[in-house]
């Protein structure tokens, strides 16, 4: 049975959904996106997305086509519409049709295109959480605004393909020699029982997920330092991991072939993602 997925206030299904050739969504990435995880039927951290995509749309000058109120009943709506228990909302915006492809921004009368789908996954019980994720660093070379949720995930593609091709999970980017991120996660090594990330800045996605896990590691008596870490302290921590809306926490265990401490899924990493999958659950909407 196929998808049935929302497109511009219209639930159809995935084989009947449409969006025109002149969308600047798809000619300039000119769009902004969102992805919601689903755990038992429920939504997680919805807030703090909705928060984020209002930002990211303010901060490139588009219009918002639906309210908060809106955009969660449509959550709701996909979530029963395609028996979905577990797996993840896809939400993008793009400034809409202006009807010929011009660099300028339309006019304000251009309506925004919004879609919306799902997509079943296997996030709770990852295989990866036992074994842990191995990466290499590759050189960061997107544009600089990495704070705001855009579509132009070009590189990012790439680097995930030189991970590929490497035999590992992901990669993680290096700028001036300090780690920005993941791929497509917030990256944290951890030193003598300190938790230590990079400092929010236009640098890095201020990830949604990565809040609230600073916020509980905090909680949990756990040191916290925000501020720059170059890639060879990375290889030199104790333990490392990664932060993201569909993986929660996730381990990482080797860097650059340079194994972390015993190879095995550290302690906080774990602990972390035990927190945080009970207090989400707790917001669930």
């Amino acid at each position: 049975m196929s998808r049935i997925v929302y497109v511009n206030g219209e639930y159809l299904p995935e084989e009947e959904a449409k969006v025109s050739v002149f969308d600047r969504g798809f000619l300039f990435a000119d769009a902004v996106y969102e992805v919601t995880s689903i755990l038992d039927g429920k939504i997680i951290a919805f807030d703090g997305h909705a928060k984020r995509l209002k930002r990211s749309l303010d901060e490139l000058q588009m219009q918002n086509p639906i309210s908060t109120e809106d955009l969660l009943e449509v959550h709701h709506q996909l979530v029963k519409r395609n028996e979905l228990t577990e797996g993840m909302i896809y939400l993008q915006i793009s400034r809409g049709n202006p009807g010929d492809r011009d660099f300028a921004f339309p006019s304000e009368d251009v309506t925004p295109t919004i879609v919306l789908f799902t997509q079943t996954a296997n996030l709770l019980n990852n295989p990866k959480v036992g074994t842990g994720m191995k990466v290499i660093s590759v050189e960061d070379q997107r544009w600089a605004r990495r704070d705001i949720k855009t579509t132009q995930l070009l590189f990012p593609s790439m680097a995930k393909m030189m991970a590929k091709a490497a035999g590992v999970d992901d990669a993680w980017m290096v700028e001036d020699g300090h780690v920005t991120e993941g791929s497509s996660n917030n990256a944290y090594i951890v030193k003598d029982g300190k938790i230590i990330t990079r400092n929010l800045g236009h640098e890095i996605l201020h990830g949604i997920t990565r809040a609230a896990v600073l916020a509980y590691a905090e909680a949990a008596q756990m040191q916290v330092e925000e501020r720059p870490f170059t890639i060879d302290e990375a290889k030199n921590a104790d333990e490392a991991f990664i932060t993201s809306a569909s993986t929660f926490v996730m381990p990482v265990v080797e860097i650059d072939g340079v194994t972390l401490g015993d190879g095995k899924p550290g302690k906080s990493a774990l602990r972390l993602r035990e927190i945080y999958l009970e207090e989400s659950m707790k917001q669930a909407l």
